[in-house]
């Protein structure tokens, strides 16, 4: 009996060894990460210029923080993220962008790319600006693995591209059409008197931006002449009274038609944006 119960106390020993074994050598124990090292291409301005704009702008590669296990280099994928602000702001800029980049270890901008995407920076167009850029790196997005790059800084001149519709050159945008309230209608010049001249013209925000709050002739139709006077010029959309264009769309100043108006009268808002080719109109 004696010799039975020492054997199954000896089977028992063996059993409970091999099981903590296992668990040892299950355990992950995290040690850290190396600190990512960042390059750029260039260094001090990143070009930027429309008639350049399909050339690389800027390449930016780092290293590998080599995530590091009680069990060595850990297999998982890194996920990456490149945080661009504004010099000074300590990249806590309420603009700042934070770009996410999978697991590669190089991201290449052509100059139109990063042109476009500092324009979430609200830099000022046209004057130079300096910005700082930074890597951030975790595994599986654990903050705790978290280790950030070096910073690099660059300055940047940012560009609009060429409007989409050439801007009025008289600096001047107005609207007529049977959807204007008052006695002018199409006519082109406006009649009625200057009141109804200042009734029909836009607000100049910008070279290529418009505005003009006005009442309209629901179901009526109207456009936009650069000039009180002629015809030169005249906005108008792709389609004659396009019913998906109510609210706005696309415009041309090169054979435009008649824009329909909503079919409710009232006052509405319509900004004409000559940058991008597109005007708006919004019930007030």
């Amino acid at each position: 009996m004696k010799l039975i119960i020492s054997k199954l106390f000896f089977i028992s020993a063996i059993a409970m060894m091999l099981g903590s074994c296992k668990k040892d050598e299950a355990k992950q124990f995290y040690s850290g990460g190396y600190v990512p090292a960042l390059k750029a291409s260039v260094s001090g301005i990143v070009p930027l210029n429309y008639a350049t704009k399909d050339l690389t702008g800027v390449v930016f590669s780092w290293t590998n923080p080599d995530y590091v296990f009680a069990s060595g280099i850990s297999s998982q994928d890194v996920a990456y993220t490149l945080e661009i602000d504004i010099t000074g702001n300590n990249f806590a800029g309420p603009n700042k962008l934070t770009i996410s980049i999978a697991k590669d270890l190089a991201v290449t901008y052509t100059q139109d790319q990063f042109n476009t995407l500092l324009a979430g920076l609200n830099l000022t167009v046209g004057t130079a600006a300096s910005i700082d850029v930074r890597l951030n790196a975790t595994m599986n997005g654990n903050v705790a693995t978290l280790v950030t790059s070096n910073t690099l800084t660059f300055n940047v001149t940012t560009y609009n591209p060429p409007p989409k519709v050439t801007p009025p050159s008289s600096g001047t945008l107005f609207i007529v059409g049977s959807a204007v309230p008052g006695v002018s209608g199409w006519n082109n010049p406006i009649t009625g008197g200057a009141s109804q001249v200042a009734l029909q013209q836009f607000t100049k925000v910008s070279n290529t931006l418009y505005t003009l709050t006005t009442g309209l002739v629901g179901g009526g139709s109207y456009q936009f002449v650069p000039n009180n006077g002629n015809w030169n010029g005249q906005c108008g959309i792709p389609v004659k009274n396009d019913p998906s264009e109510v609210n706005g769309g696309v415009f041309t100043s090169t054979g435009g038609n008649d824009i329909l108006a909503p079919s409710v009268s009232g006052t509405y808002k319509i900004d004409v944006d000559f940058q991008k080719g597109i005007f708006k109109v919004t019930k007030q």
